[in-house]
């Protein structure tokens, strides 16, 4: 028995358009939102400060200028913010892995008691603000002598609830299977962890690299507390120095800002495969 196709209900395309318009408006109201101001502050940063009073909407500059850039290099000890910011992310983001990565392990591959306990601890400082802990914690550093010094810029941000959170939860995801298998072979815990865990997670470990290193080169409030010269100052910081009382030099601050906002770009572009397969692989959807 056949079926005339042609006297078959169509189903209406109408509303799977209509949705599909709906979803890409939307995508395009917030990628204008996420993009605009960006563009305005790469626009500013190629202005002058009269062209920027006279029309301080515009993306586009009517005067082009250097002098933002110029500035960042003349008035600024700008290769050591920047080396100073290298170190304080980057060192911090080394320690961050080492640690936060060990723990993790502790909490998701090894049975001892009061584990939960120690893992519920872990989550409830997420809910601890930074602010709270900024004065006790500075009050540490003036006693160990550690102010305006790279180990009182890294140590206190050494570690990461989030982090630990994070790899836990990939470090669960990998079968106990393998850590048998590798006991079989006479491998203990350390064995177990460089061997076997962190190769099948780095994904989880990109992931988290990536977040930390972002937050701490934009890290604004803690290395102006801890530092006090120019000369041990992370870049955020140092563009703090172009804001007066009553002048601000709008074009040197955004250039500053632009360049500093390059090595972030580059580190997500570079590594969004992996930053997407750890949050897939974490469960956080």
């Amino acid at each position: 028995m056949s079926i005339d196709a042609s006297r078959l209900p169509r189903r209406s395309t109408a509303p799977a358009r209509a949705g599909a318009t709906v979803k890409w408006v939307v995508i395009g109201v917030g990628v204008l939102v996420a993009v605009v101001p960006f563009l305005w502050m790469l626009s500013v940063s190629f202005r002058t400060e009269r062209d920027l009073f006279q029309n301080p909407a515009s993306l586009i500059p009517q005067t082009w200028s250097l002098h933002g850039y110029l500035g960042v290099w003349e008035q600024l000890p700008f290769l050591r913010l920047v080396l100073n910011t290298v170190i304080f992310a980057g060192v911090t983001t080394l320690l961050t892995l080492v640690l936060d990565s060990l723990c993790a392990y502790a909490l998701a591959r090894m049975r001892f008691r009061g584990r939960n306990i120690a893992f519920i601890i872990v989550i409830a400082t997420l809910m601890v603000p930074f602010q709270v802990t900024l004065i006790p914690v500075f009050i540490e550093l003036y006693h160990l002598g550690w102010l305006n010094t790279y180990q009182g810029l890294i140590i206190p941000r050494a570690t990461s609830a989030f982090g630990i959170f994070l790899l836990r939860q990939s470090f669960m995801s990998i079968p106990i299977e393998l850590d048998e298998a590798a006991r079989i072979d006479g491998a203990g815990h350390f064995r177990i962890y460089r061997q076997v865990i962190l190769p099948l997670s780095k994904p989880a470990l990109a992931t988290v690299a990536l977040l930390n290193f972002m937050a701490l080169w934009n890290d604004l409030l803690w290395p102006l507390i801890v530092t006090s010269t120019p000369e041990m100052r992370t870049l955020p910081a140092g563009l703090t120095l172009f804001g007066g009382a009553h002048v601000t030099d709008h074009a040197v601050l955004l250039a500053g800002a632009t360049i500093s906002l390059l090595p972030l770009a580059i580190a997500f572009f570079l590594a969004q495969r992996f930053f997407v397969a750890g949050v897939a692989t974490t469960g956080l959807k």
